[in-house]
């Protein structure tokens, strides 16, 4: 039901879009959708990096770190997944705000692209800011030249832009005297966390897409709490976006990282062509 059309790859980061007609017709910017490789699959949460309502297709920006992802990556174009549900979550608050800064990191850089237009055809001016280990790992630059008024680069190695990450960035433009009015961020939690510090001195209003474990995205599991404000939130159903300022970085870290040496494990036998390991055996 849901074929792969099309799907290529920049280092770990895999794109792949989707048939998928009713999500195509119903979604919008920041949501995201569960998908199942095959019937015996994790559910993992992606987000839509962008949606073509004449084809009926989503596309979707893999990163390649555990057994779940590993599978979708090994996936051809006429593979069909499983499942894919969606769309899932509360959209992004699009408003007028001034100038809007958006940051992306790995996956990220796909996913700040829907939020991105939003904004700018919502009238507000867009910097984007994308992160990467090496200049050669930067991909969907052109959609995001498309809706951005700049595009600024930063790389670990300094071969592309300014050498650091995001928050380096925006800290340079800040010190400028680059108005910020808004700011939105996708990536790792680490990245999210740096970005959230780097503008709180600013006291910038501040959104982040949060990445914690999910399981059933309808918020009756549990497993996606976070702690947001002093308050228990859900990141599938009350986000995925929350205040930066605001989260617990410190219980979120300590959550994402309970299962670290059961997925390497299982990754590593998986990645080598064992067969995937049963619940609970690795």
């Amino acid at each position: 039901m849901y074929e792969l059309v099309e799907k290529s790859e920049v280092f770990n980061v895999h794109k792949m879009v989707v048939k998928a007609p009713e999500i195509a017709h119903s979604i919008e910017a920041g949501q995201f959708v569960i998908v199942m490789g095959s019937e015996n699959s994790e559910r993992i949460p992606l987000t839509v990096s962008d949606w073509n309502t004449d084809t009926g297709t989503i596309t979707l920006y893999v990163l390649e770190t555990g057994i779940s992802t590993l599978e979708l990556a090994r996936m051809k174009v006429g593979d069909s997944l499983y499942a894919v549900t969606g769309p899932l979550g509360s959209p992004s608050e699009i408003g007028n705000y001034g100038t809007v800064v958006f940051g992306g990191g790995c996956y990220g850089i796909g996913a700040i692209y829907p939020i991105a237009k939003a904004c700018k055809e919502a009238g507000n001016k867009v910097i984007s800011i994308i992160e990467a280990r090496y200049s050669s790992m930067f991909y969907h630059e052109k959609e995001l030249h498309a809706v951005s008024d700049q595009v600024l680069y930063a790389s670990s190695d300094g071969s592309r832009g300014k050498k650091g990450k995001v928050e380096d960035v925006i800290t340079e433009i800040l010190e400028k005297g680059v108005k910020i009015d808004q700011a939105f961020f996708i990536g790792c939690t680490q990245m999210l966390e740096r970005c959230s510090e780097a503008t709180r001195p600013y006291n910038i209003p501040t959104r982040v897409a949060l990445n914690s474990i999910m399981l059933d995205g309808t918020g009756m599991c549990g497993a996606c709490r976070v702690s947001v404000g002093g308050e228990t939130r859900f990141a599938c159903v009350d986000g995925p976006e929350f205040d930066g300022h605001k989260v617990d970085w410190k219980e979120l870290n300590q959550r994402k990282s309970a299962y670290t040496e059961q997925e390497t494990v299982a990754y590593q036998s998986y990645s080598h062509g064992s067969q995937v390991p049963k619940v609970g055996s690795a």
